[in-house]
């Protein structure tokens, strides 16, 4: 039986936010760090076997976040290394970074390819939303080479949570922008469609 739009957005929800939860909970309630990376593995799997089940595909954002939490968290296993974990956000947000500007600068849009299938705007507000995304990922970045540097396993775990509030309250920011220059249906070309969401 075919899912619900609801219940589809709760799930994509879990495949998204769950593994890095789970971490973090681990971590911060356990202060075992190599126990919470094992957390981190499993749900990590868990996360995008689910997602594939569910969708039929594994978008691109919960693909790179989750093989980076499996390649990063096993290098940390293998090793007994805390640091291959603690810098898997800055080269996930790095890399979003150069994504996002690299496109811009060569007038190609990853941003609208990856979300273009359920937001419709002008090119121009797509190209302000790649530029607002890659200042937030690469503030994210270097505070995260900052913390995880300075600051204990427990501070970088409350770190690392406040940079999920972060994110969410980011994304909500930008919701006016959105809703002010979004594209209604009836006002786009029919014989026009979406990109599809993957690059």
């Amino acid at each position: 039986m075919a899912l619900s739009q609801k219940h589809a957005a709760w799930i994509r929800s879990g495949v998204d936010y769950g593994s890095l939860l789970a971490f973090l909970g681990t971590l911060l309630i356990t202060h075992d760090f190599m126990k919470a990376t094992v957390v981190l593995v499993v749900t990590s799997v868990a996360a995008l076997a689910v997602g594939l089940a569910v969708e039929r595909r594994v978008a691109p954002l919960p693909l790179l976040t989750g093989g980076a939490a499996l390649i990063f968290g096993t290098l940390t296993l293998v090793f007994h290394d805390k640091s291959f974990v603690k810098m898997k956000l800055t080269f996930v947000d790095g890399f979003l970074t150069v994504l996002l500007f690299g496109g811009v600068m060569l007038r190609r849009n990853p941003l609208k390819s990856l979300l273009g299938s359920s937001l419709h705007l002008p090119d121009d507000c797509w190209r302000t939303l790649s530029i607002r995304y890659g200042i937030f990922f690469l503030l994210c970045a270097v505070a995260n080479e900052f913390v995880w540097r300075t600051q204990t396993d427990a501070r970088w775990g409350i770190f690392r949570l406040a940079v999920f509030g972060a994110a969410l309250v980011f994304s909500l920011a930008q919701t006016p922008y959105l809703m002010k220059h979004m594209i209604q249906p009836a006002d786009q070309e029919p014989a026009l469609e979406p990109p599809d969401a993957g690059f």
